[in-house]
């Protein structure tokens, strides 16, 4: 038989058949499950620092974020360690006020005198105690020591950058207020160390 069907008839066709596929080889399995590995360790590692939390050491608040906040720092923070950056003001001498009474336990808290403050602006010229208290944060320290040394408004280390200073609200010695100061008490930033290194 001759013609176009001749070549069928006799198993052979005008065109080659096509390959088969043998599957994928053993080297490409070995790549998808590496590629699949390094993925589910990727989204693993992202996971756990997405329930993890906050990290750890004192959570970094600017002052300004404080000073415009709808609630105050005490309500906001309670006594939680944090870390507060902004220019440091005080005025420890021609100051107006008192010492806070005689007990040594909360006088440090309640005095009016000296007046440290944070500001969130570099403070310039001449400010009084009420100016200082009325745009900046109030700070305290049982001891009294950990401030930069006192200058000028303006110069020395607090005038030429923002420091960050390491401290709490709510201190335990707010209780012992006079009821008229308790609250400022609470609201006040009670330092234990600070440094000029804002990270």
């Amino acid at each position: 038989m001759t013609g176009p069907g001749a070549d069928s008839e006799r198993g052979h066709y005008p065109f080659p058949p096509p390959p088969t596929y043998p599957g994928p080889t053993r080297e490409r399995w070995i790549w998808t499950a590496a590629v699949a590995g390094i993925g589910a360790l990727i989204f693993g590692i992202l996971l756990l620092s997405w329930l993890g939390g906050e990290p750890a050491g004192p959570q970094q608040v600017g002052v300004a974020d404080l000073l415009t906040g709808r609630t105050s720092p005490s309500a906001r923070f309670g006594s939680r360690e944090l870390e507060v950056a902004g220019w440091y003001a005080a005025i420890t001498t021609e100051c107006n006020g008192d010492t806070g009474g005689a007990d040594p336990t909360v006088s440090w808290l309640q005095r009016e005198c000296p007046v440290r403050v944070l500001l969130p602006q570099q403070p310039a010229g001449s400010v009084s105690a009420a100016q200082l208290l009325r745009d900046g944060l109030r700070l305290a320290a049982p001891n009294g020591e950990p401030f930069p040394p006192p200058t000028a408004l303006g110069s020395g280390t607090a005038g030429l950058e923002q420091l960050l200073f390491t401290g709490h609200f709510d201190d335990p010695a707010a209780s012992k207020c006079i009821p008229d100061r308790e609250e400022t008490c609470r609201n006040t930033f009670v330092v234990s160390g600070y440094s000029g290194l804002i990270r």
